[in-house]
Protein backbone atom coordinates (compact mmCIF):
# COMPACT_ATOMS: atom_id res chain seq x y z
CA UNK A 1 0.00 0.00 0.00
CA UNK A 2 1.39 3.42 -0.59
CA UNK A 3 0.83 6.27 1.30
CA UNK A 4 -1.87 7.77 -0.98
CA UNK A 5 -3.63 5.00 -0.80
CA UNK A 6 -2.68 5.12 3.13
CA UNK A 7 -4.50 8.42 3.30
CA UNK A 8 -7.72 6.74 1.83
CA UNK A 9 -7.74 4.36 4.01
CA UNK A 10 -7.11 6.53 7.24
CA UNK A 11 -10.39 8.55 6.23
CA UNK A 12 -12.21 5.31 5.59
CA UNK A 13 -11.15 3.77 9.55
CA UNK A 14 -11.77 7.37 11.11
CA UNK A 15 -15.02 6.09 11.92
CA UNK A 16 -17.08 8.73 14.58
CA UNK A 17 -16.05 6.54 17.42
CA UNK A 18 -12.20 6.78 16.57
CA UNK A 19 -11.87 10.56 15.59
CA UNK A 20 -11.24 13.38 17.59
CA UNK A 21 -13.89 15.54 19.15
CA UNK A 22 -11.30 18.95 17.76
CA UNK A 23 -9.85 18.17 14.70
CA UNK A 24 -6.18 19.46 14.20
CA UNK A 25 -5.00 21.44 11.52
CA UNK A 26 -3.33 18.61 9.23
CA UNK A 27 -0.46 21.35 6.67
CA UNK A 28 -0.28 20.58 3.06
CA UNK A 29 1.76 22.34 -0.26
CA UNK A 30 0.43 21.77 -3.37
CA UNK A 31 0.89 18.18 -4.65
CA UNK A 32 -0.62 16.53 -1.76
CA UNK A 33 -4.30 16.63 -3.37
CA UNK A 34 -5.40 12.92 -3.10
CA UNK A 35 -4.13 12.48 0.69
CA UNK A 36 -5.79 16.39 1.40
CA UNK A 37 -9.16 15.07 0.32
CA UNK A 38 -8.96 11.71 2.20
CA UNK A 39 -8.24 13.78 5.37
CA UNK A 40 -10.84 16.96 4.67
CA UNK A 41 -13.49 13.32 4.87
CA UNK A 42 -12.68 12.78 8.02
CA UNK A 43 -13.11 16.31 9.39
CA UNK A 44 -9.03 17.39 9.46
CA UNK A 45 -8.89 20.96 8.06
CA UNK A 46 -6.19 20.55 5.21
CA UNK A 47 -4.38 24.31 4.78
CA UNK A 48 -1.49 25.81 2.84
CA UNK A 49 1.54 25.49 4.48
CA UNK A 50 4.45 28.16 3.63
CA UNK A 51 7.98 27.67 4.95
CA UNK A 52 8.55 28.12 8.64
CA UNK A 53 12.52 29.19 7.89
CA UNK A 54 11.17 32.14 5.36
CA UNK A 55 8.86 33.43 7.80
CA UNK A 56 10.87 33.54 11.23
CA UNK A 57 13.85 35.02 9.59
CA UNK A 58 12.24 37.57 7.80
CA UNK A 59 10.07 38.83 10.94
CA UNK A 60 13.46 38.73 12.98
CA UNK A 61 15.72 40.51 10.55
CA UNK A 62 13.05 43.22 9.98
CA UNK A 63 12.59 43.62 13.95
CA UNK A 64 16.48 43.90 14.15
CA UNK A 65 16.60 46.52 11.82
CA UNK A 66 13.59 48.47 12.72
CA UNK A 67 14.69 48.07 16.78
CA UNK A 68 18.23 49.47 15.94
CA UNK A 69 17.18 52.15 13.91
CA UNK A 70 14.85 53.27 16.81
CA UNK A 71 18.06 52.92 18.77
CA UNK A 72 20.11 54.47 17.49
CA UNK A 73 16.94 57.68 17.25
CA UNK A 74 16.19 57.61 20.51
CA UNK A 75 19.91 57.81 21.20
CA UNK A 76 20.33 61.02 19.14
CA UNK A 77 17.17 62.64 20.49
CA UNK A 78 18.25 61.88 24.47
CA UNK A 79 22.04 63.23 23.70
CA UNK A 80 20.71 66.57 21.85
CA UNK A 81 18.48 67.06 24.63
CA UNK A 82 21.11 66.69 28.01
CA UNK A 83 24.59 66.28 26.66
CA UNK A 84 25.45 67.81 23.16
CA UNK A 85 27.76 70.06 22.55
CA UNK A 86 27.47 72.67 19.53
CA UNK A 87 30.12 69.97 17.81
CA UNK A 88 27.57 66.95 18.37
CA UNK A 89 24.71 68.66 16.89
CA UNK A 90 27.21 69.00 13.74
CA UNK A 91 28.03 65.81 13.46
CA UNK A 92 24.94 64.25 13.63
CA UNK A 93 24.13 63.83 10.32
CA UNK A 94 26.85 62.14 9.29
CA UNK A 95 26.80 59.44 12.50
CA UNK A 96 23.25 59.10 10.84
CA UNK A 97 24.65 58.66 6.99
CA UNK A 98 27.05 56.15 8.68
CA UNK A 99 24.91 54.40 10.61
CA UNK A 100 22.27 53.89 8.07
CA UNK A 101 24.64 52.79 5.54
CA UNK A 102 25.94 50.10 7.95
CA UNK A 103 22.52 48.53 8.60
CA UNK A 104 22.92 45.86 6.61
CA UNK A 105 25.84 44.60 8.27
CA UNK A 106 23.74 44.05 11.38
CA UNK A 107 21.62 41.23 10.27
CA UNK A 108 25.25 39.73 8.90
CA UNK A 109 26.89 39.47 12.52
CA UNK A 110 23.17 38.24 13.83
CA UNK A 111 23.47 35.45 11.28
CA UNK A 112 27.19 34.97 12.43
CA UNK A 113 25.73 34.75 15.85
CA UNK A 114 23.00 32.05 14.81
CA UNK A 115 20.48 34.86 15.94
CA UNK A 116 18.15 33.41 12.59
CA UNK A 117 18.56 29.36 12.51
CA UNK A 118 17.52 28.25 15.95
CA UNK A 119 13.82 28.83 15.45
CA UNK A 120 14.20 25.86 12.66
CA UNK A 121 16.13 23.82 14.68
CA UNK A 122 14.55 23.97 18.29
CA UNK A 123 10.56 24.26 18.91
CA UNK A 124 10.56 25.55 22.17
CA UNK A 125 13.30 28.61 21.34
CA UNK A 126 12.74 31.82 23.25
CA UNK A 127 14.27 35.31 23.22
CA UNK A 128 15.49 34.44 26.42
CA UNK A 129 17.43 31.49 25.30
CA UNK A 130 19.61 34.22 22.89
CA UNK A 131 20.09 36.93 25.11
CA UNK A 132 23.89 36.37 25.10
CA UNK A 133 24.56 36.01 21.57
CA UNK A 134 21.92 39.25 21.42
CA UNK A 135 25.18 41.07 23.90
CA UNK A 136 27.43 39.67 21.32
CA UNK A 137 25.82 41.47 18.09
CA UNK A 138 25.50 44.95 20.17
CA UNK A 139 29.46 44.60 21.07
CA UNK A 140 30.43 43.36 18.06
CA UNK A 141 28.10 46.22 15.93
CA UNK A 142 28.98 48.55 18.02
CA UNK A 143 32.60 48.68 17.12
CA UNK A 144 32.67 47.98 14.06
CA UNK A 145 30.36 51.26 13.73
CA UNK A 146 33.22 52.82 15.96
CA UNK A 147 35.92 51.42 13.75
CA UNK A 148 33.72 52.84 10.34
CA UNK A 149 34.11 56.00 11.87
CA UNK A 150 37.51 56.49 12.49
CA UNK A 151 38.71 54.87 9.28
CA UNK A 152 36.08 56.87 7.34
CA UNK A 153 36.65 59.94 9.08
CA UNK A 154 33.51 61.07 8.77
CA UNK A 155 32.12 61.07 12.04
CA UNK A 156 33.20 61.20 15.63
CA UNK A 157 30.81 59.25 17.74
CA UNK A 158 31.66 59.84 21.53
CA UNK A 159 32.05 56.43 23.69
CA UNK A 160 29.54 57.47 26.60
CA UNK A 161 26.79 57.68 23.35
CA UNK A 162 28.01 54.64 21.82
CA UNK A 163 27.52 52.64 25.71
CA UNK A 164 23.86 54.25 25.78
CA UNK A 165 23.12 53.00 21.95
CA UNK A 166 24.15 49.81 23.51
CA UNK A 167 21.56 49.52 26.29
CA UNK A 168 18.68 50.97 24.59
CA UNK A 169 19.36 48.76 21.89
CA UNK A 170 19.52 46.02 23.94
CA UNK A 171 16.09 46.31 24.78
CA UNK A 172 14.69 47.55 21.49
CA UNK A 173 16.34 44.36 20.49
CA UNK A 174 14.35 41.80 22.91
CA UNK A 175 11.49 43.21 22.97
CA UNK A 176 11.40 43.63 19.33
CA UNK A 177 12.29 40.04 18.82
CA UNK A 178 9.71 38.69 21.44
CA UNK A 179 7.21 40.86 19.33
CA UNK A 180 8.24 39.42 16.22
CA UNK A 181 8.33 35.42 17.06
CA UNK A 182 4.82 36.42 18.82
CA UNK A 183 3.58 37.46 15.05
CA UNK A 184 5.09 34.74 13.57
CA UNK A 185 3.67 31.64 16.07
CA UNK A 186 -0.02 33.32 14.99
CA UNK A 187 0.61 32.58 11.31
CA UNK A 188 0.09 29.32 9.62
CA UNK A 189 3.47 29.25 8.06
CA UNK A 190 4.77 28.79 11.54
CA UNK A 191 3.40 25.57 11.99
CA UNK A 192 5.41 22.09 11.09
CA UNK A 193 4.04 18.99 9.76
CA UNK A 194 5.70 16.65 12.17
CA UNK A 195 6.27 12.40 12.32
CA UNK A 196 7.71 10.73 15.30
CA UNK A 197 9.98 7.50 14.59
CA UNK A 198 8.49 5.17 16.96
CA UNK A 199 5.20 4.90 18.70
CA UNK A 200 6.07 2.87 21.67
CA UNK A 201 5.76 4.65 25.32
CA UNK A 202 8.40 7.40 24.82
CA UNK A 203 7.35 8.51 21.16
CA UNK A 204 3.88 8.69 22.43
CA UNK A 205 5.40 10.80 25.14
CA UNK A 206 7.38 13.18 22.87
CA UNK A 207 3.91 13.65 20.94
CA UNK A 208 2.36 14.16 24.16
CA UNK A 209 4.69 17.46 24.89
CA UNK A 210 4.97 18.41 21.34
CA UNK A 211 1.19 18.94 21.24
CA UNK A 212 1.12 20.13 24.83
CA UNK A 213 2.25 23.53 23.59
CA UNK A 214 0.60 25.49 20.97
CA UNK A 215 2.97 27.62 20.83
CA UNK A 216 5.68 25.52 19.33
CA UNK A 217 3.60 25.08 16.20
CA UNK A 218 4.24 21.56 16.05
CA UNK A 219 1.36 18.98 14.05
CA UNK A 220 1.65 15.85 14.76
CA UNK A 221 0.51 14.10 11.47
CA UNK A 222 1.39 10.57 13.23
CA UNK A 223 3.37 7.64 13.98
CA UNK A 224 6.12 5.35 11.77
CA UNK A 225 7.36 2.17 13.33
CA UNK A 226 7.87 -1.50 12.27
CA UNK A 227 3.68 -2.68 12.96
CA UNK A 228 0.86 -2.46 11.13
CA UNK A 229 -0.74 0.10 10.25
CA UNK A 230 -3.84 1.74 12.20
CA UNK A 231 -4.75 3.35 15.09
CA UNK A 232 -3.14 3.05 18.51
CA UNK A 233 -4.98 2.22 21.60
CA UNK A 234 -2.95 4.63 23.98
CA UNK A 235 -5.87 5.16 26.61
CA UNK A 236 -4.38 2.88 29.37
CA UNK A 237 -1.23 5.07 29.49
CA UNK A 238 -2.87 8.56 29.57
CA UNK A 239 -0.72 9.45 26.45
CA UNK A 240 -3.70 9.77 24.01
CA UNK A 241 -4.49 12.84 22.69
CA UNK A 242 -6.47 12.26 19.36
CA UNK A 243 -4.69 11.26 16.49
CA UNK A 244 -2.14 8.25 17.40
CA UNK A 245 -2.19 6.58 13.81
CA UNK A 246 0.70 4.50 12.81
CA UNK A 247 1.44 5.93 9.19
CA UNK A 248 3.46 3.22 7.67
CA UNK A 249 6.67 1.19 8.47
CA UNK A 250 10.14 2.59 8.43
CA UNK A 251 10.60 1.99 4.69
CA UNK A 252 7.99 4.30 3.59
CA UNK A 253 9.50 6.82 5.29
CA UNK A 254 11.22 8.99 3.04
CA UNK A 255 7.69 8.46 0.76
CA UNK A 256 5.27 9.65 4.16
CA UNK A 257 7.68 12.65 4.46
CA UNK A 258 7.20 13.68 0.66
CA UNK A 259 3.47 12.78 0.59
CA UNK A 260 2.71 14.63 3.44
CA UNK A 261 5.09 17.31 3.14
CA UNK A 262 6.93 16.63 6.65
CA UNK A 263 8.96 19.31 7.88
CA UNK A 264 10.25 17.83 10.97
CA UNK A 265 11.16 13.90 11.95
CA UNK A 266 11.31 12.83 15.90
CA UNK A 267 13.44 9.71 16.34
CA UNK A 268 12.22 8.00 19.54
CA UNK A 269 12.96 5.15 20.48
CA UNK A 270 11.08 2.91 17.83
CA UNK A 271 11.07 -1.36 17.43
CA UNK A 272 13.81 -0.99 14.84
CA UNK A 273 17.16 -2.63 15.29
CA UNK A 274 19.61 0.20 15.58
CA UNK A 275 20.95 0.06 11.93
CA UNK A 276 17.77 -0.09 10.27
CA UNK A 277 17.16 3.30 12.14
CA UNK A 278 20.34 4.54 10.58
CA UNK A 279 19.92 3.43 7.32
CA UNK A 280 16.23 5.44 7.60
CA UNK A 281 17.42 8.46 9.61
CA UNK A 282 20.35 8.74 6.30
CA UNK A 283 18.14 8.55 3.45
CA UNK A 284 15.94 11.44 4.66
CA UNK A 285 18.72 13.41 6.06
CA UNK A 286 19.39 14.82 2.46
CA UNK A 287 16.14 16.51 2.05
CA UNK A 288 14.86 19.59 3.75
CA UNK A 289 13.54 18.09 6.62
CA UNK A 290 14.28 19.20 10.49
CA UNK A 291 16.00 16.14 12.27
CA UNK A 292 15.22 15.61 15.89
CA UNK A 293 16.84 12.49 17.72
CA UNK A 294 15.92 11.42 21.43
CA UNK A 295 19.47 10.47 23.29
CA UNK A 296 19.45 7.30 25.52
CA UNK A 297 19.54 8.39 29.54
CA UNK A 298 17.29 11.38 28.34
CA UNK A 299 16.21 12.02 31.63
CA UNK A 300 20.09 13.04 33.05
CA UNK A 301 20.47 15.58 29.56
CA UNK A 302 20.10 19.17 30.30
CA UNK A 303 21.32 22.58 29.16
CA UNK A 304 25.05 22.04 30.43
CA UNK A 305 25.29 18.80 28.91
CA UNK A 306 28.57 19.02 26.47
CA UNK A 307 29.32 16.79 23.65
CA UNK A 308 33.23 16.14 23.00
CA UNK A 309 34.46 13.10 21.02
CA UNK A 310 37.16 9.73 21.38
CA UNK A 311 37.92 9.25 17.94
CA UNK A 312 35.12 10.44 16.25
CA UNK A 313 32.77 8.57 18.84
CA UNK A 314 30.51 11.47 19.91
CA UNK A 315 30.48 11.06 24.35
CA UNK A 316 28.02 13.04 26.06
CA UNK A 317 29.44 14.70 29.23
CA UNK A 318 27.20 14.98 32.42
CA UNK A 319 28.42 17.18 35.23
CA UNK A 320 28.64 16.16 38.42
CA UNK A 321 25.81 16.94 40.95
CA UNK A 322 27.45 19.15 43.41
CA UNK A 323 27.11 22.79 43.94
CA UNK A 324 30.05 24.87 44.66
CA UNK A 325 30.28 27.03 47.93
CA UNK A 326 30.64 30.00 45.64
CA UNK A 327 27.75 28.66 43.43
CA UNK A 328 24.90 29.08 47.08
CA UNK A 329 26.47 32.04 47.35
CA UNK A 330 25.58 33.64 44.12
CA UNK A 331 22.15 31.78 43.88
CA UNK A 332 21.88 33.29 47.54
CA UNK A 333 22.56 36.70 47.08
CA UNK A 334 20.59 37.10 43.69
CA UNK A 335 17.35 35.61 45.69
CA UNK A 336 17.92 38.54 48.70
CA UNK A 337 18.45 41.20 46.07
CA UNK A 338 15.44 40.39 43.88
CA UNK A 339 12.82 39.59 46.21
CA UNK A 340 13.40 42.49 49.00
CA UNK A 341 13.23 45.09 46.01
CA UNK A 342 10.17 42.26 44.28
CA UNK A 343 8.70 43.23 47.83
CA UNK A 344 9.05 46.68 47.81
CA UNK A 345 7.60 47.27 43.74
CA UNK A 346 4.93 44.94 44.34
CA UNK A 347 3.84 46.00 47.71
CA UNK A 348 0.52 48.42 46.22
CA UNK A 349 -0.38 45.36 44.56
CA UNK A 350 0.31 42.94 46.89
CA UNK A 351 -2.17 45.15 49.31
CA UNK A 352 -5.07 45.35 46.39
CA UNK A 353 -5.15 41.63 46.39
CA UNK A 354 -5.35 41.20 50.27
CA UNK A 355 -8.59 43.72 49.95
CA UNK A 356 -10.14 41.69 47.11
CA UNK A 357 -9.63 38.36 48.72
CA UNK A 358 -11.27 40.04 52.25
CA UNK A 359 -14.43 41.37 50.95
CA UNK A 360 -14.72 38.32 48.48
CA UNK A 361 -15.07 35.78 51.24
CA UNK A 362 -14.68 35.20 54.85
CA UNK A 363 -11.72 33.58 55.85
CA UNK A 364 -7.87 34.85 56.65
CA UNK A 365 -5.69 36.61 53.84
CA UNK A 366 -3.13 34.27 54.05
CA UNK A 367 -2.82 30.36 53.03
CA UNK A 368 0.03 28.66 54.92
CA UNK A 369 1.11 25.15 54.47
CA UNK A 370 4.24 22.88 55.58
CA UNK A 371 6.21 22.00 52.89
CA UNK A 372 9.27 19.81 51.91
CA UNK A 373 12.60 21.93 52.24
CA UNK A 374 15.96 21.91 51.60
CA UNK A 375 17.70 19.08 53.36
CA UNK A 376 14.41 17.25 54.57
CA UNK A 377 13.72 20.15 56.39
CA UNK A 378 9.77 21.15 56.73
CA UNK A 379 8.94 25.00 56.10
CA UNK A 380 5.37 27.17 55.92
CA UNK A 381 5.20 28.29 52.89
CA UNK A 382 3.15 31.75 52.65
CA UNK A 383 0.20 32.28 49.27
CA UNK A 384 -2.24 33.88 49.44
CA UNK A 385 -5.63 32.20 50.15
CA UNK A 386 -7.62 31.07 46.84
CA UNK A 387 -10.11 28.67 48.49
CA UNK A 388 -12.88 28.71 50.68
CA UNK A 389 -11.73 28.03 54.39
CA UNK A 390 -13.07 24.37 54.41
CA UNK A 391 -11.34 23.08 51.35
CA UNK A 392 -9.54 21.06 53.47
CA UNK A 393 -11.91 19.25 55.35
CA UNK A 394 -13.82 18.63 51.62
CA UNK A 395 -11.40 17.41 50.09
CA UNK A 396 -11.75 13.68 50.26
CA UNK A 397 -15.43 14.35 49.44
CA UNK A 398 -14.04 15.86 46.19
CA UNK A 399 -11.68 12.55 45.67
CA UNK A 400 -13.70 11.22 42.92
CA UNK A 401 -13.43 13.99 40.68
CA UNK A 402 -9.69 13.84 40.56
CA UNK A 403 -8.13 14.85 36.94
CA UNK A 404 -5.30 12.18 37.89
CA UNK A 405 -7.39 9.39 39.41
CA UNK A 406 -8.72 8.55 35.72
CA UNK A 407 -6.98 5.71 33.73
CA UNK A 408 -3.53 7.06 33.20
CA UNK A 409 -3.58 8.92 35.35
CA UNK A 410 -0.95 10.03 38.55
CA UNK A 411 -2.72 8.86 42.02
CA UNK A 412 0.19 10.67 43.66
CA UNK A 413 -1.64 14.21 42.46
CA UNK A 414 -4.52 16.03 43.06
CA UNK A 415 -6.47 17.85 40.81
CA UNK A 416 -9.57 19.17 39.79
CA UNK A 417 -10.56 20.44 36.43
CA UNK A 418 -13.41 23.38 38.14
CA UNK A 419 -12.32 23.01 41.41
CA UNK A 420 -15.46 24.03 43.47
CA UNK A 421 -13.39 25.20 46.23
CA UNK A 422 -11.89 28.20 44.76
CA UNK A 423 -13.29 31.38 45.08
CA UNK A 424 -14.27 34.04 42.34
CA UNK A 425 -11.15 36.18 43.53
CA UNK A 426 -9.32 32.92 43.88
CA UNK A 427 -9.81 32.29 40.52
CA UNK A 428 -7.87 35.04 39.19
CA UNK A 429 -5.52 35.21 41.25
CA UNK A 430 -4.65 31.63 40.38
CA UNK A 431 -4.95 32.25 37.06
CA UNK A 432 -1.54 34.64 36.60
CA UNK A 433 0.06 33.02 39.99
CA UNK A 434 -0.41 36.03 41.60
CA UNK A 435 -1.35 33.83 44.97
CA UNK A 436 2.11 32.67 44.85
CA UNK A 437 3.55 36.35 44.50
CA UNK A 438 3.99 35.80 48.71
CA UNK A 439 6.16 33.49 48.75
CA UNK A 440 9.18 36.15 47.76
CA UNK A 441 9.00 36.44 51.61
CA UNK A 442 9.57 32.66 51.52
CA UNK A 443 12.57 33.32 49.24
CA UNK A 444 13.80 36.85 51.72
CA UNK A 445 13.60 34.61 54.89
CA UNK A 446 15.75 31.59 52.93
CA UNK A 447 13.13 28.61 52.95
CA UNK A 448 12.84 28.87 49.39
CA UNK A 449 14.55 30.40 46.31
CA UNK A 450 13.32 32.14 43.43
CA UNK A 451 14.60 29.02 41.02
CA UNK A 452 14.09 25.44 42.30
CA UNK A 453 12.52 22.56 42.52
CA UNK A 454 8.81 22.70 42.74
CA UNK A 455 8.09 22.89 46.64
CA UNK A 456 5.78 19.93 47.57
CA UNK A 457 3.62 19.17 50.44
CA UNK A 458 5.06 16.14 53.25
CA UNK A 459 2.18 13.64 51.61
CA UNK A 460 3.72 13.91 47.75
CA UNK A 461 7.26 13.99 49.45
CA UNK A 462 6.65 10.38 50.68
CA UNK A 463 6.57 9.19 47.26
CA UNK A 464 10.27 10.36 46.48
CA UNK A 465 12.94 7.85 47.23
CA UNK A 466 16.45 6.63 46.21
CA UNK A 467 17.63 9.35 43.27
CA UNK A 468 15.26 11.40 43.17
CA UNK A 469 16.14 12.88 46.89
CA UNK A 470 18.63 14.68 45.09
CA UNK A 471 15.91 17.35 44.39
CA UNK A 472 16.14 18.89 47.78
CA UNK A 473 20.01 19.57 47.61
CA UNK A 474 18.99 22.67 46.66
CA UNK A 475 16.23 24.74 48.24
CA UNK A 476 12.73 24.83 46.49
CA UNK A 477 11.78 27.20 44.22
CA UNK A 478 8.51 30.01 43.26
CA UNK A 479 9.36 28.70 38.97
CA UNK A 480 11.72 26.11 37.24
CA UNK A 481 11.97 23.65 34.89
CA UNK A 482 8.28 21.97 35.62
CA UNK A 483 6.60 25.40 35.48
CA UNK A 484 8.53 26.24 32.19
CA UNK A 485 7.28 22.74 30.75
CA UNK A 486 3.58 22.61 31.80
CA UNK A 487 3.22 23.49 35.69
CA UNK A 488 0.33 21.12 36.95
CA UNK A 489 -0.16 19.58 34.04
CA UNK A 490 2.93 17.58 34.17
CA UNK A 491 2.57 13.94 35.81
CA UNK A 492 4.17 13.40 39.43
CA UNK A 493 7.48 11.51 38.37
CA UNK A 494 8.17 13.80 34.88
CA UNK A 495 8.28 16.62 37.82
CA UNK A 496 10.39 14.81 40.22
CA UNK A 497 12.65 13.87 36.92
CA UNK A 498 12.81 17.79 35.88
CA UNK A 499 13.38 18.87 39.44
CA UNK A 500 16.65 16.54 39.42
CA UNK A 501 17.48 17.72 36.24
CA UNK A 502 17.74 21.04 37.31
CA UNK A 503 19.44 20.32 40.45
CA UNK A 504 22.62 18.38 38.42
CA UNK A 505 22.97 21.33 35.96
CA UNK A 506 22.50 24.11 37.52
CA UNK A 507 24.08 27.39 36.51
CA UNK A 508 23.44 30.76 37.66
CA UNK A 509 22.62 32.17 33.71
CA UNK A 510 19.74 28.91 33.65
CA UNK A 511 18.11 30.45 36.84
CA UNK A 512 18.24 34.31 34.86
CA UNK A 513 16.80 32.50 31.45
CA UNK A 514 13.72 30.25 33.90
CA UNK A 515 12.89 33.81 35.38
CA UNK A 516 12.55 35.11 32.06
CA UNK A 517 10.49 32.28 30.34
CA UNK A 518 8.48 32.15 33.17
CA UNK A 519 7.44 35.91 32.45
CA UNK A 520 4.81 34.55 29.13
CA UNK A 521 3.82 31.28 31.08
CA UNK A 522 2.19 34.19 33.72
CA UNK A 523 0.87 36.34 31.53
CA UNK A 524 -0.95 34.18 29.30
CA UNK A 525 -3.00 33.39 32.14
CA UNK A 526 -2.42 29.63 31.86
CA UNK A 527 -1.35 29.26 35.97
CA UNK A 528 0.84 26.79 37.89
Amino acid sequence: MNVVELADDIAVEASPATAAPEPRALIARPGMHRPASALRARGVRVLPLQSRRVLVRAALVSADLLALALAFAATQALWLRVGATARDRHDLIAESLLFFAMLPVWPAVAAVFGLYRRDDERPDHSTADELVAVFQLLTVGSWLFMLAAVVTGRAEPNLVKLCIFWAVALAFLSIGRVAARSFCRRRLAYVQNTVVVGAGRIGQLVARKLLQHPEYGINVVGFVDHRPTGWIDAGSNGLTHGHEYVLGTIDALPEIVRAFDVDRVVFAFSELTDQATLEALREIADRDVQIDVVPRFFELIGPRTTIHTAEGIPLIGLPPVRLSRIARVTKRTMDVACSFFGLLALSPFLIVAAIAIKLDSRGPVLFRQTRMGARNKPFRIFKFRTMAVDAEASKAALSALNVHACPGGDPRMFKLACDPRVTRVGRILRRYSIDELLQLLNVLAGTMSLVGPRPIILEEDQHVDGWARRRLDVKPGITGLWQVHGGSAIPFGEMVQLDYLYVRTWSLWNDVVLLLRTIPVVTRGSGC
